[in-house]
């Protein structure tokens, strides 16, 4: 064991600046690639026998390609702004339509004609996706919170919420596209 642990220093030290650059231009966020980093160097400290890994260079890279793989894999929970549109001055979300704070007579109209047609749509969910969407969305609660109130497994409350989701997105396509183009 106390062979293993030079090997590992002496492989982090002379690998974590360029793996982590190779990680970093295949992911969205330094965190996320930091976090695969991580990933990789656990996976090698859990090895028996370091020493058996003929070309560790190859090894580490096959292992940070697989975690970056098993990262956009994953299942994340859809976001209304996800499905933003953008027009010539960056991305256009929902809730910048929402909350916005100038008060002219055209916004005040946007904003009341939105939330009449978010009101319709949320209505024709189901109780529980329309109250999931809600708080999670609206009243800005995480999932765990959620979890903690109602008693149900975070999978199925970020499931539900993908439904509610991807409904609001195609009934609501058509203002979305009104509002862009204003």
């Amino acid at each position: 064991m106390s062979q293993k642990k030079p090997n590992i220093i002496q492989t982090v030290t002379s690998y974590s600046k360029q793996l982590l650059g190779f990680i970093r231009q295949r992911v969205n966020t330094d965190e996320d690639a930091e976090d695969i980093l991580q990933d990789v160097w656990f996976q090698l400290s859990s090895l028996p026998e370091i020493e058996a890994i003929e070309q560790i260079g190859s090894w580490l890279y096959r292992v940070a390609r697989n975690r970056i793989i098993d990262k956009y894999r994953k299942q994340k929970p859809d976001l209304l702004e996800d499905y933003g549109y953008e027009d010539e001055e960056g991305e256009f979300y929902f809730k910048d339509i929402l909350l916005a704070d100038d008060n002219t007579p055209e916004t005040a109209y946007m904003k009341e004609l939105f939330w009449e047609q978010l009101t319709i749509a949320l209505a024709e969910l189901p109780e529980n996706q329309r109250q999931v969407f809600v708080w999670n969305e609206l009243e800005d609660q995480t999932f765990q919170e959620i979890a903690d109130r109602t008693g149900e497994n975070i999978k199925t409350l970020i499931s539900r919420k993908r439904y509610a989701v991807r409904h609001l997105r195609d009934r609501l396509e058509s203002i979305y596209r009104e509002f862009v183009n204003y």
